[in-house]
């Protein structure tokens, strides 16, 4: 027993060498130890906090960039529009008559800035145009080169082909050289000669309000007799009964401005926009979308571009585009729509394309722009007598366009009153010709009866499988 109490106390020493015992609290060695640890244990959990924290730094910033740059695009100063067109439309590109038009949409609206300031716009592909602030009252613009040189010249030749008329002679309604028997109407309007009119072939006829034969009574009573036919086409026999055998000569396509009776010496034509046409005019149409950013069903159901041609000593008198809103009128675009005889223009806009360089002379005048003081007498006769008194006058060169609005904003996105400062005309011409093409953009105050008059006139999708072959309505050229 003893000698194994030895042994045990051996080997106590033995372990004692190799692991001694911690030293006393008091132990200045003890006391360093216990620093070290406590030290080492809270710059790892410092390290770790920090590193979190930097994390979701990082995190947050990127989260940041990527916010800003997907709501404000790549940051460029430059705006190109055709970014905020509605739906992309490259240039070879035009909008397909069997969409349905946008609904419940707002107007956007360009901002000038200032006068003198310039924007760039992408109006075809590969190429920005400069758009340079005009006046802001009216919000007026000036882009040169919105045409080429040669593009002004086709334009010029389309309407050439098309057939020029006076713009001074409104024919009157009872002239046998206009008279068109029912059965010559019919056969106008059935495009595909099949012995059967169609709804969409009766609508081709309010589509561009281009040679309109008809009153907008008798079209309407057409349309509502198509509507209540169960075979849902007309023959020529019932076409004669629904149209009640009296057929009135529209002074329509005379200018629902009154610009057959402001003209001097001048001629003049519309050519359609639509599908069917020259592709010079389709890429008009789709330029003028691209550049006011207004959805293209809007410039697709818009009236026809008129072509006016001034000769020498030609001119216009003081004149606003479209007229202002009207409880007891209708738009002439919408009138199928709406229950008022009485018809007046809506023109949100306007697009004058100088298709010529005149020699001298011919410059569009804005009497008021930007300024009420003018002198009364320069608001009715813009011949050249008065045309050096107005307030801002833009001189013709080919390819230019000018885009200015004839409506305010009623301040919720819609059209507003008239604008009054944008009265306008031509001086005269004292030189040789000048070309003009004026596209407008139809848009009735009544905003319920803007999308009513779009449903009426789009196409059903149950209709687009059986839809007549002859898909470009209303060909011109």
């Amino acid at each position: 027993m003893r000698e194994y109490e030895d042994s045990l106390h051996g080997l106590e020493g033995e372990f004692m060498d190799h692991f001694p015992p911690p030293p006393p609290r008091h132990h200045p060695l003890a006391r360093e130890r216990m620093n070290i640890q406590k030290s080492s244990v809270c710059s790892r959990a410092y390290f770790v906090v920090v590193m979190a924290f930097f994390h979701i730094y990082i995190i947050n910033i990127i989260a940041l960039l990527l916010y800003v740059h997907y709501n404000t695009g790549s940051g460029e100063q430059d705006v190109l529009l055709e970014k905020s067109v509605p739906g992309p439309m490259p240039e070879h590109q035009t909008p397909s008559p069997n969409l349905r038009p946008e609904l419940s949409f707002q107007l956007p609206r360009l901002e000038g800035i200032r006068v003198g300031h310039v924007q760039r716009v992408s109006l075809v592909p590969d190429r920005t145009h400069n758009m340079r602030t005009l006046s802001l009252k009216p919000l007026l613009f000036e882009i040169p080169g919105f045409l080429s040189v040669e593009e002004s010249s086709v334009v010029m030749q389309l309407a050439h082909l098309k057939g020029l008329t006076h713009s001074a002679l409104v024919t009157a309604p009872d002239s046998q050289e206009e008279q068109l028997t029912q059965d010559e109407l019919f056969s106008l309007l059935d495009l595909n000669q099949d012995g059967l009119l169609q709804r969409e072939e009766i609508l081709s006829l309010a589509h561009s309000t281009d040679g309109s034969w008809l009153s907008s009574y008798n079209l309407r009573k057409i349309h509502t007799g198509l509507e209540t036919n169960p075979s849902g086409v007309l023959s020529l026999q019932e076409f004669k009964r629904v149209s009640g055998g009296v057929l009135q000569y529209s002074g329509a396509g005379q200018g629902l401005d009154g610009n057959a009776k402001v003209r001097q010496r001048s001629t003049h034509t519309r050519l359609y926009l639509g599908e069917g046409t020259h592709h010079l005019l389709k890429s008009i149409r789709n330029r003028v979308t691209r550049v006011t950013r207004l959805p293209s069903s809007l410039v697709d159901l818009s009236e026809p571009m008129e072509v006016v041609r001034y000769e020498q000593g030609g001119h216009s008198h003081a004149h606003h585009d479209s007229s202002p809103p009207n409880p007891d009128s209708s738009c002439a675009h919408t009138h199928l729509a709406a229950n008022h005889s009485n018809q007046v223009a809506c023109r949100y806009l306007t697009v004058l394309l100088y298709l010529n360089t005149a020699d001298g002379g011919g410059e569009t005048s804005f009497p008021v722009a930007d300024n009420r003081t003018y002198e009364e007498e320069v608001l009715g006769d813009l011949s050249q007598q008065y045309c050096d008194k107005g307030n801002l006058k833009v001189k013709p060169v080919a390819g230019t366009a000018l885009l200015w609005y004839n409506h305010l904003s009623d301040g919720n996105g819609w059209v507003g009153e008239l604008d009054e400062f944008s009265l306008h005309g031509d001086c005269s011409v004292t030189r040789g010709l000048k070309w003009t093409g004026s596209v407008w953009v139809n848009v009735d105050p009544d905003q319920q009866r803007q999308e009513r008059y779009q449903r009426l006139v789009s196409w059903h999708p149950e209709e687009q499988g059986k839809r007549p072959e002859h898909g470009d309505l209303h060909q011109d050229l």
